[in-house]
């Protein structure tokens, strides 16, 4: 009995490293696992968010389009199937330099705003993310604004705040 249910372990609950075939593959999809998972915070994947994603990772990475749509459906994937955000953050932590993570940083925030829409549930996963990859509140500010400043030069919509929102209603 204890040996079925060990081997069950071996096959099933693998880690994102377990899986790659190598470490940077296993960075990659980390990365793009993370991406993934802000696009489903509000519960509302739009396309304008899954390109995001594509993009980004396209560009980090340096991918071709097909790599890049083929690694996003793999993370997506081991999106559906983790059960935390640790098994992700632990590798980009552990592997990326500061610089890197918060290049992740900034991506996370593009996706985020890639549907001109702010979700409070994305934001509070960003927040989490930047928690456990160990990056400063100033890092978790300043990449938020930085993205803001991006969108703004390409004429991109910004979300309101909140006390917008309520100040426009009175």
């Amino acid at each position: 009995m204890l040996r079925a249910i060990r081997q069950f372990f071996e096959d099933n609950i693998q880690s994102v490293a377990g899986k790659a075939t190598d470490p940077e593959q296993a960075l990659r999809l980390a990365t793009a696992a993370l991406l993934v998972e802000v696009t489903r915070a509000d519960h509302q994947v739009d396309e304008r968010e899954h390109n995001a994603v594509a993009e980004s990772v396209r560009h980090i990475f340096d991918l071709d389009p097909q790599q890049a749509q083929e690694l996003v459906r793999l993370a997506e994937q081991e999106a559906k199937q983790a059960t935390s955000l640790f098994q992700f953050t632990r590798l980009i932590d552990q592997h990326f330099s500061m610089e890197q993570k918060k290049r992740v940083l900034e991506m996370l925030w593009r996706v985020t705003y890639a549907d001109a829409h702010k979700d409070k549930h994305e934001e509070h996963l960003v927040r989490k993310i930047a928690d456990l990859l160990h990056l400063s509140e100033v890092d978790f500010a300043y990449s938020r604004h930085k993205v803001e400043e991006e969108m703004k030069k390409q004429g991109a919509p910004r979300a309101p705040y909140p006390w917008e929102k309520n100040w426009k209603s009175r």
